[in-house]
């Protein structure tokens, strides 16, 4: 059996002032095809479907039109869980119109998906946190153990009030009772979930820039030591790099997100994970490079010139740029380098000599000409930024007026 493994779509996300839509679309298209290429049994989408609790209309119909292709029309299941961006009643709600489709979808933890049964594959059994499916051709089931991202308050309703000290427990015993009673070796058994896991005693992985952050401290951290041992692989989302931190033979991987979507990404390699699964065996997997999208890219110049060169070179990029200078940016400078590339997201002025002592920007000599003072006075207040001319001019004809 195989299984596409996807996560974190943030479908409608902006960053800063650029949507991201149009990359979106070309991404989504990519996975579509990916999936049809590989000829794979079945998808899991772990969460962050969205990028907020309010998406788009656009963003809408992008998420359900994808899923519907997918699923080829209901011929190939896909399982779409939610994640901290998303709002679970929003994810829920299409569910009956969606179970036509072959598209299950889960918003709350401990959900029961409610069973059906299409041409190509039937829930042949459902509990609360778990599906069975049961797909045309195949004489094994699937299993898949299902947990969405609780927030504090979905949390303490689901896994008590002590949610930061018993909530490893609590998902240890509820995962190990639906695997001990329903994932015996006869079938293919896997775990989905959208959660801040990592390897007990690991250095902690880093929640992308911009990412609303599930982890505070030590709170909400899940240790990968509780998946039970029946799982043959663990579907995760929320970190958008790819990376397992489970074993060879046991593998519990961030799938990655689509795209690039914030400047701690910047260069790098977007995945979509095939994963090949049947019972009583280690699972193999393969991660699939995606291509579309603009690079993200980090860049640092000391000069306008070597500035506006490289832009007119990257054309088709979204930038963070720094540019070092010893005066505040002119004007026609900033001007200058807007023109030359319509994909710069941050521009950055940094001073390059930030080593003044304290008590060189404190001590000025008041005796000297007023633009002398005025210089002094804007060093002192800038880190020992000189003013530059532009700034001169403004003075001296305030001076003037």
């Amino acid at each position: 059996m195989k299984i596409l493994h996807t996560a974190d779509w943030h479908l409608g996300k902006r960053l800063d002032r650029f949507s991201r839509l149009e990359e979106q679309v070309q991404v989504m298209d990519e996975i579509v095809q990916i999936a049809d290429d590989q000829m794979v049994d079945l998808i899991i989408v772990a969460g962050d479907l969205f990028d907020n609790f309010n998406p788009s209309v656009e963003a809408v119909e992008l998420f359900y039109k994808t899923l519907k292709r997918l699923s080829l029309n209901g011929q190939r299941p896909v399982i779409a869980i939610s994640g901290n961006h998303d709002s679970p009643n929003l994810i829920d709600a299409p569910d009956p119109l969606a179970r036509e489709c072959g598209i299950i979808l889960i918003g709350y933890p401990k959900a029961r998906v409610n069973p059906f049964e299409l041409e190509n594959f039937r829930i042949s059994n459902s509990l609360e946190g778990l599906i069975e499916l049961q797909l045309k051709g195949f004489d094994f089931p699937i299993r898949i153990l299902h947990t969405p991202y609780a927030n504090e308050i979905r949390l303490k309703e689901y896994f008590g009030e002590n949610k930061e000290e018993e909530l490893n427990k609590v998902l240890a015993e509820n995962w190990k009772q639906l695997a001990d009673e329903f994932c015996d070796h006869k079938g293919v058994n896997i775990l989905s979930a959208h959660l801040y896991m990592n390897k007990r005693g690991a250095e902690l992985l880093e929640e992308p820039e911009g990412e609303k952050p599930i982890k505070v401290g030590a709170a909400d951290l899940i240790y990968s030591d509780i998946i039970p041992d029946q799982i043959q692989y663990t579907a995760l989302g929320h970190l958008h790099s790819f990376q397992n931190i489970g074993s060879k033979e046991k593998p519990v991987i961030y799938s990655s997100s689509p795209l690039c979507y914030s400047f701690s990404e910047a260069g790098q390699t977007k995945y979509v994970n095939i994963i090949e699964a049947e019972p009583n065996k280690e699972v193999s997997y393969e991660r699939i490079t995606l291509k579309n999208g603009k690079a993200l890219i980090r860049k640092t110049f000391d000069s306008v010139e070597n500035t506006v060169s490289w832009l007119l070179e990257n054309p088709n990029t979204l930038i963070e740029l720094t540019l070092e200078s010893e005066t505040f940016l002119r004007a026609e400078d900033r001007k200058l380098i807007y023109q030359s590339h319509n994909g710069i997201v941050h521009l950055i002025p940094k001073v390059k000599n930030q080593y003044l002592n304290e008590n060189q920007l404190h001590d000025i000599n008041l005796n000297q000409d007023i633009q002398s003072l005025f210089k002094d006075y804007f060093k002192s207040k800038n880190n020992g930024q000189e003013v530059n001319e532009d700034l001169m001019n403004l003075f001296n004809e305030i001076l003037n007026a």
